[in-house]
């Protein structure tokens, strides 16, 4: 009884921890949270769509890429786009940068941002 107490504790503890965004990325999984992106953005250099190409996204300064017309918001905001700043906008964009146009309310689900984030990484170079 002890043992299985302390297998539940531990149990407890793993499962506490396996919640972090940044354990849970999964590339594939991403892909697919992505395609609610995918209107709007493209992470193959070039396409020109709504929103920003992201290729080579991760290390740019928010509100820099030549080419797209950000909000004065955006500009301002000299964020530089990294797994932790983006987790933070994908959240609810117009909370990290209030005034930004992107029409979208964001990912609420932490597994969900995790896995765009590492989609991102492996997509958007």
């Amino acid at each position: 009884m002890a043992i299985r107490h302390i297998a539940m504790r531990a149990g407890l503890a793993v499962v506490v921890l396996g919640a972090t965004p940044a354990l849970a990325q999964d590339a594939a999984k991403g892909k697919t949270v992505f395609a609610r992106c995918a209107l709007c953005h493209d992470v193959k250099p070039g396409p020109k769509k709504m929103g920003p190409n992201l290729a080579g996204l991760f290390g740019r300064t928010s509100g820099t890429m030549a080419g797209f017309v950000y909000s004065p918001a955006m500009q301002k905001a000299k964020i530089k786009w990294d797994a932790k700043s983006l987790d933070a906008f994908l959240t609810k964009p117009t909370a990290l940068v209030p005034g930004n146009r992107m029409a979208f309310a964001g990912v609420p689900v932490a597994a969900d941002r995790a896995n765009l984030i590492a989609y991102l990484k492996a997509e958007a170079k």
